[in-house]
């Protein structure tokens, strides 16, 4: 007889070192801007595992169900679709605008990219690769984020001081929301019930109530907030001119501390099992890993140039 503890180890052996099983982990794909790739990060590695090329200082991504990864080039004026598998650009969808923001409509249909000059949110038809309809957003809009069920789509315009809440299924801009100085990135909880905006003027994040569409509150952050994740009852920004991630209790809004990162952190993500929150910082070349409970320092892993990863770069694999 084979006891517990011989049986688990057995187990995993095989899992990860022969090959006869599921053996769970997880990648990074980091927008390298000023390198024009896209890193692929193994995070259980803690290196670099390849890079793709991609044109035109990508900066957004996105990510529904991890097989495929949408990323947009600020300068080319494009979305790049990747294979996560094969590590190979598919498709380019071109965008009449210069592209940021962007999100992925939960059921795999559409993702939604925000025009930064026009200003305009466009959904894409996945399947047909090309927009197939635009709506008009407030000025500059940066972050995009939907509803776990998809069924709103949130912009962070910047330069109206606001967010717009976007019925999908009508493709309708349904109200706005005053926030805080310049919203950048925007985040919505894991029920669709509120949505956190950095505002980059103000040093806040502004707490919306989605339904309500009522401004609740807003938590100091440092200098220049970027991004948002959350995880363990928190919420976690990236404060860009700060070097630090603040970090907050997402039930009462108080800032509960701030940790020290890299040079000028942007991008900003929760792992699947909400135990890690990896920071990407843009002037260190870094991804950074938080344990979520212990706000402890765990990870430290060199990117390309100029990473920023703005919006969903995390995936599983098996």
């Amino acid at each position: 007889m084979i006891g517990a503890q011989a049986k688990a180890c057995f187990t995993w052996l095989c899992a990860v070192v022969l090959g006869c099983g599921p053996a769970v982990g997880a990648e990074a794909f980091i927008t390298d801007q000023s390198g024009d790739e896209v890193s692929v990060l193994d995070l259980g590695l803690k290196h670099v595992v390849a890079r793709i090329p991609v044109s035109g200082k990508p900066a957004g991504i996105a990510m529904a169900d991890g097989r495929t990864a949408y990323v947009t080039s600020t300068e080319g004026k494009h979305v790049s679709v990747i294979d996560t598998a094969s590590r190979k650009i598919v498709a380019q969808i071109a965008i009449p605008d210069t592209p940021l923001g962007i999100a992925a409509d939960p059921a795999g249909g559409f993702i939604y990219v925000a025009g930064f000059y026009q200003p305009r949110l466009y959904k894409i038809d996945l399947k047909a690769g090309a927009i197939v309809a635009s709506i008009e957003v407030g000025a500059s809009p940066s972050g995009v984020a939907l509803t776990p069920d998809g069924t709103l789509i949130v912009t962070a315009d910047r330069d109206d001081d606001q967010i717009s809440i976007i019925d999908a299924k009508t493709f309708t801009r349904k109200g706005t929301v005053k926030v805080g100085a310049h919203p950048f990135g925007v985040t919505v909880d894991p029920r669709g019930e509120r949505a956190y905006a950095a505002n980059v003027e103000s040093n806040t994040i502004s707490v919306v109530d989605l339904k309500a569409e009522t401004l609740l509150g807003s938590v100091a952050t440092g200098k220049r907030p970027y991004a948002v994740a959350l995880a363990k009852g928190r919420g976690f920004s990236t404060d860009q001119y700060g070097g630090t991630v603040s970090v907050f209790d997402l039930a009462t809004l108080k800032p509960v501390k701030r940790i020290s990162v890299g040079d000028y952190p942007e991008g900003i993500e929760t792992s699947a099992d909400g135990n890690s929150v990896y920071v990407v910082n843009w002037f260190s070349n870094e991804v950074w890993a938080i344990d979520a409970e212990t706000l402890a320092v765990t990870a430290k892993m060199p990117v390309g140039d100029g990473p920023r990863a703005f919006g969903t770069f995390l995936r599983e694999t098996l």
